[in-house]
């Protein structure tokens, strides 16, 4: 195994060859990178399968690039981008610093995107209960139904927003 000096993920060793850290434990970039994949794979209502076959991979190679172990490469974060629909930047958004908060890097979108699997347990956002629901929403063909569901949900909650 090869080290690098001031370069090393995590501060542990770091193969060049097979990008491998010392530790068995995926970086929480990685695990970051593939949660926003799995969000917008299930937004769209794409299984694993399909955008495995879109991809040339198998479901299982989506799984652990969902997973954060195995580490998403350039060429292969384009492809994702251009299969998912989505900027690159997307991979990247509310990705937390190394404090846990968040760097500040928010992509305006609309309220579902910024659900984040494996947030938060007290995050509505992160239930799959919401994404049930923002699938239905954008079932609904007519504009203006959509408009009349839309105001009436908001009638029925509080006046105060979620908090951020």
């Amino acid at each position: 195994m090869r080290e690098l000096t001031g370069m090393s993920r995590n501060a542990a060793s770091y193969d060049v060859a097979t990008g491998e850290t010392g530790e068995s434990r995926p970086s929480p970039i990685d695990v970051h990178v593939g949660s926003r994949i799995r969000l917008r794979r299930t937004l769209t209502g794409m299984s694993q399968e399909r955008l495995g076959e879109a991809l040339g991979l198998t479901f299982q190679q989506v799984q652990k690039y969902e997973r954060g172990v195995n580490r998403v490469g350039a060429s292969r974060l384009y492809d994702l981008s251009r299969v998912l629909d989505v900027p690159i930047s997307f991979f990247f958004d509310d990705m937390p610093d190394a404090s846990g908060h968040s760097n500040g890097n928010t992509h305006v979108a609309g309220f579902s995107e910024r659900a984040e699997f494996g947030g938060p347990a007290d995050d509505p956002l992160a239930k799959r209960e919401t994404l049930e629901l923002v699938r239905a929403y954008y079932r609904i063909t007519d504009p203006s139904v959509r408009k009349r569901v839309f105001e009436l949900i908001k009638s029925m909650g509080p006046m105060d927003p979620l908090p951020a």
